[in-house]
């Protein structure tokens, strides 16, 4: 009998050879798909034939051993190094999508860490949202945040081999420079490999991975990374530039400005709305001192016109396409889009100079206004940013003298106006004053009360005096100017000092040739002090002119002058006196016993009259004094007052007109400039 022998494996050797092909296959799992789902039973039994030699032909079986597949977890999330379109400054809403795929051999949950640790942002850019789009149908309602969630979010289950998309929402920064990157990442795995997908999890701060619960992977929960770029691109981008000339040009004359817009950037501008009209328009205000010119011929029915403020700003202005009233901007529609890369035509723009003032330039600035990709107004100035002006700094917003400014550059263009210096000096507070003849003799007149007191008209001053006189200079010209000061008549043996700064001095010497200078801007009027200092020995009840000259610096030519008058007193009393004799005795005018004696005191004040706003002399609470008792007098022991005799010509108010009277007085209250009155009384010789 031939023995035959059956061969079968122990269960228990056979557990190892395929718990040896499980580590095998563990040990691959991240390189390697999962094509058989855990939990599925392997079975195995052998089975033979054979035959007894004599024909007969059997079969057996072996016993039948299992082997169960174990759960090996593994998560894949792309793209991988994945771009998004182009992104421009201020862009909201821009979706990042992430695939999120169970690469495990069996059903396993994600988890996503709280408070949107999972997520990662670098570059100039602000998440504004992420969730699970449970609905595929982009992020809206109904969808799983994974961004504000307090707590750790575990998706749905997925079967293996299934997906999920996770969408991470950002808004650009305003401020976004071109070709700045902002990258988004799902997950941190490191790993190794190109794609850091099916990565052991390792518990780390921005981690996704599998949540595998009581099915417990034999490698563990998995982790991975995806992450996105994009790339900032130039929105739309303008640039509005101004040229004009540099002046300086004539008041009244018109100054031409040429002006555009450009498009820089990488995107279309698209219209903006003024008021019912849209467009990308440039808007050229009508500069301070100014007026719209008629020679202006912008394009018809496109072309915009306000009154509204300069203070208001351009978009909430009211427009209309026709000019009506004091227009104070001009919109030119440059069309409907302005293209990237793209400049428009060129316009010209043609300003009256209506100011008087040359000092104080035309300055012109101008805006463009456009909307861009992203719905929000962009506007810009032909003078923003910085420039230089030649002084060896860059300065913000630094006038720049003709020529052309353009965006970025940082100025505004200004044009010089001619100046014409002219200048008004008078009497104080009236420096347009006229004199008897023109502008050049209006005067002041003051007198000096030192050394007159006691002096009979004909005689001279017993001592010198001072007087300060208060000038007023005015800058009649059109700009501002430094006018000089000077004193081209001075009385001999005068000295004339003049101070800018009041009483208090410093003062400066002009007569003998001096000079003062001073800066007055434009229409400004200033104060100045003439200080006349009179020797004594100068005739009483007269006037001494000085003549005091302003001229200006920006023309030379052009002077005005005023006179400063001193007097040695002004009020002059001249005494007459008439012998009226009825008594029979002598002649008619013989002074006998009983003839009446008529005296006649006239006054007068000799100061300057004439022209108008002059500085004139007023004399004024006059007394008369007629004492018959103070010496060199003594008609009061020797007449008798003829009571009612007493008249003043100019209605004074006399006193003493009286019996027994020896003293009278006729009290005037004003005597203008060469005005005169008499003061008339009688006596009786006793």
């Amino acid at each position: 009998m031939t023995t035959r022998y059956k061969t079968c494996y122990s269960h228990s050797a056979l557990s190892r050879v395929f718990a040896l092909l499980a580590i095998v296959c563990i040990s691959f799992a991240p390189a390697l798909a999962q094509t058989t789902d855990g939990g599925t039973v392997i079975s195995n039994q052998a089975s033979a034939t054979y035959t007894d030699g004599g024909g007969g032909n059997f079969s057996t079986v072996s016993n039948t051993v299992t082997v169960t597949v174990s759960n090996v977890s593994g998560l894949a999330i792309t793209p991988d190094a994945g771009t998004n379109p182009s992104v421009v400054p201020g862009q909201t809403s821009v979706d990042f999508p992430f695939t999120v795929t169970n690469t495990s051999n069996f059903a396993t949950q994600v988890r996503f860490l709280a408070s949107g640790a999972s997520i990662q942002l670098s570059g100039p850019a602000t998440v504004t949202a992420a969730v699970i789009d449970v609905t595929n149908n982009g992020l809206g309602a109904g969808d799983t945040d994974i961004l504000g969630n307090a707590a750790d979010v575990i998706s749905a289950a997925l079967a293996r081999n299934a997906s999920i998309t996770v969408i991470v929402r950002v808004s650009v920064n305003a401020g976004a420079a071109a070709g700045s990157t902002i990258n988004v990442r799902l997950g941190d795995a490191a790993g190794g490999g190109p794609t850091f997908d099916n990565q052991t999890a390792n518990s780390s701060a921005n981690e996704v991975r599998t949540s595998s619960g009581a099915s417990a992977p034999v490698n563990g929960e998995s982790e991975a990374r995806g992450d996105i770029d994009a790339t900032v691109q130039n929105d739309v981008q303008l640039r509005a530039v101004l040229t004009a000339p540099a002046g300086p040009v004539a008041l009244g004359s018109d100054i031409t400005y040429t002006v555009q817009l450009c498009n820089d950037g990488n995107r279309p501008a698209t219209a903006v709305t003024l008021g019912a009209f849209t467009g990308v328009y440039i808007v050229v205000p009508v500069p301070v001192g100014t007026a719209l010119s008629a020679a202006n011929s912008f394009p018809a029915g496109t072309t915009l016109y306000t009154n509204s403020s300069l203070a208001t700003a351009p978009l909430a202005a009211t427009w209309a396409n026709t000019p009506a009233g004091t227009v104070t901007r001009v919109a030119i529609n440059v069309g409907a889009t302005l293209g990237a890369a793209t400049c428009s035509g060129t316009f010209n723009f043609i300003a009256t100079i209506t100011t008087t003032n040359a000092t104080t330039p035309i300055y012109e600035i101008i805006d463009g206004f456009g909307t861009n990709t992203v719905g929000a107004t962009v506007t810009d100035q032909s003078g923003d940013g910085l420039t230089n002006n030649g002084d060896g700094n860059a300065n913000f917003n630094e006038p720049i003298i003709g020529g052309t400014a353009v965006a970025g550059q940082g100025f505004q263009l200004i044009t010089l106006l001619q100046q014409i210096g002219n200048v008004l000096i008078g009497p104080l507070g009236q420096p347009a004053a006229v004199g008897p003849t023109d502008s050049n003799d209006d005067y002041s007149n003051r007198s000096v009360s030192t050394g007159i007191a006691g002096v009979a008209p004909g005689g001279v001053t017993t001592a010198g005096g001072t007087i300060d006189f208060s000038n007023t200079v005015r800058n009649t010209g059109n700009a501002n100017d430094i006018f000089t000061l000077t004193a081209p008549t001075v009385p001999a043996g005068y000295t004339v000092e003049i101070s800018i700064n009041g009483a208090g001095g410093p003062f400066t010497t002009v007569s003998g040739g001096g000079s003062v200078a001073l800066p007055l801007n434009f229409g400004q009027d200033a104060n100045i002090i003439v200080r006349v200092t009179a020797p004594a020995g100068q005739t009483v009840l007269t006037g001494f002119a000085t003549v005091i000259r302003a001229r200006s610096g920006n023309t030379n030519t052009n002077f005005n002058e005023t006179i400063d008058r001193l007097y040695t007193g002004f009020l002059r009393l001249t005494k007459s006196v008439t012998v009226i004799n009825g008594t029979g005795v002598g002649g008619a005018t013989d002074a006998v016993p009983g003839a009446v004696i008529q005296y006649t005191i006239s006054y007068q004040n000799v100061s300057s009259t004439g022209g108008s706003n002059n500085a004139t002399l007023t004399a004024s609470s006059i007394v008369i004094t007629e004492d018959g008792n103070a010496a060199p007098n003594n008609w009061g022991a020797t007449t008798d007052q003829v009571v009612g005799s007493a008249t003043d010509s100019l209605g004074g108010t006399i006193t003493g007109d009286a019996i027994g009277s020896t003293l009278l007085t006729d009290t005037v209250a004003t005597l203008a400039p060469q005005q005169s009155g008499q003061f008339v009384f009688r006596r009786t010789i006793k």
